[in-house]
């Protein structure tokens, strides 16, 4: 009995360990944070969140788009991390996000959206930083012009400009 005891105490001490390995905790940001990432995510830096500087943010994998927007005069080169690779970076669970902007500005996304359209969460314009005053620090951009059919009232409501929090669930 007391074998079967050990074994039991041992699978569950392994099963423990492995869990904690699926639950890697994400690097400390080094400067202000950005963006932080809470819900349904397995990899964290700090009470339940995944809290994420700008440095952190460009070493996700990135890409560029340019695309006109409803909100632009001219057409522009968007620069930055996949909104799916920080999916995948905080290890999420959820099916849709709620994005939350600065000014408590809120919408809902299906995580769909992202792997469909590769979606980014875009920190450049032309080369430039994107100030608060012109949709920064992030702001969800979905690529308008290789895809017409994402010029909606909806997916205008999805991308949020000024992001501060996600919400996965």
């Amino acid at each position: 009995m007391r074998a079967l005891l050990h074994l039991f105490a041992g699978l569950l001490l392994a099963g423990a360990m492995s869990s904690g390995a699926q639950a890697a905790p994400l690097p400390a940001p080094q400067g202000p944070v950005v963006l932080t990432v809470t819900g349904d995510i397995r990899h964290t830096n700090g009470d339940g969140v995944a809290r994420f500087d700008r440095a952190m943010l460009e070493a996700l994998p990135s890409r560029s788009i340019i695309t006109d927007t409803p909100w632009h005069d001219a057409a522009g080169r968007f620069e930055g991390p996949l909104a799916e690779a920080l999916l995948e970076a905080v290890g999420a669970q959820g099916d849709h996000v709620r994005v939350v902007a600065l000014n408590g500005f809120e919408a809902e996304i299906p995580v769909s959206d992202f792997e469909r359209y590769g979606v980014i969460l875009a920190m450049t314009r032309n080369g430039e930083i994107m100030p608060i005053r012109r949709f920064g620090p992030l702001f969800v951009l979905y690529p308008f012009d290789a895809h017409p059919e994402l010029l909606t009232e909806a997916i205008r409501f999805r991308s949020v400009w000024q992001v501060t929090r996600i919400q996965v669930h």
